[in-house]
């Protein structure tokens, strides 16, 4: 599939900048015209995985959070999430719903949210080094909006 179009954004761990992460995407895939649904599916999805990065990734910390989308033909739309943290030593452990890292007050649901969302949710990690979260979807949408003009 060909690509039309990539954003990258990269922003310090601070909790005010998860919704700055929801909105940029939100306005960078605004351009597939998505539905209100599939719009708020994958703003949830980036919020959840923006918050993993601020909560777990660097507990006593700030840290780069570098955020990626890009869009295919046919609504494909590929956003990734990574961070340089401490990363997860059980990938498999931590995307099972209910566990958490984070104490009392995280449900531990964060990565069950992101698969019931996206078509595909990836996740690669290594300790010490680091997590990127891969969330994949294709929208109902078509094409991106031609400029005018052009």
């Amino acid at each position: 599939m060909t690509k039309l179009n990539t954003m990258k954004v990269t922003f310090p761990s601070r909790s005010a900048n998860e919704s700055f992460a929801r909105m940029a995407v939100a306005a960078f895939v605004a351009q597939l015209d998505p539905t209100v649904e599939e719009l708020s599916d994958l703003r949830t999805a980036v919020s959840e995985a923006v918050t993993n990065c601020i909560v777990h990734a660097y507990r006593d910390r700030i840290g780069p959070v570098t955020v990626t989308a890009d869009l295919y033909e046919g609504g494909r739309v590929v956003i990734k999430i990574r961070d340089k943290g401490c990363g997860i030593s059980n990938v498999d452990q931590a995307m099972e719903p209910l566990f958490t890292t984070g104490g009392e007050e995280r449900a531990g649901l964060g990565f069950a949210v992101m698969q019931s969302l996206m078509d595909r949710v990836r996740v690669r990690s290594a300790v010490g080094k680091g997590t990127t979260v891969t969330l994949e979807r294709r929208l109902a949408s078509r094409e991106p909006h031609r400029d005018a003009g052009r």
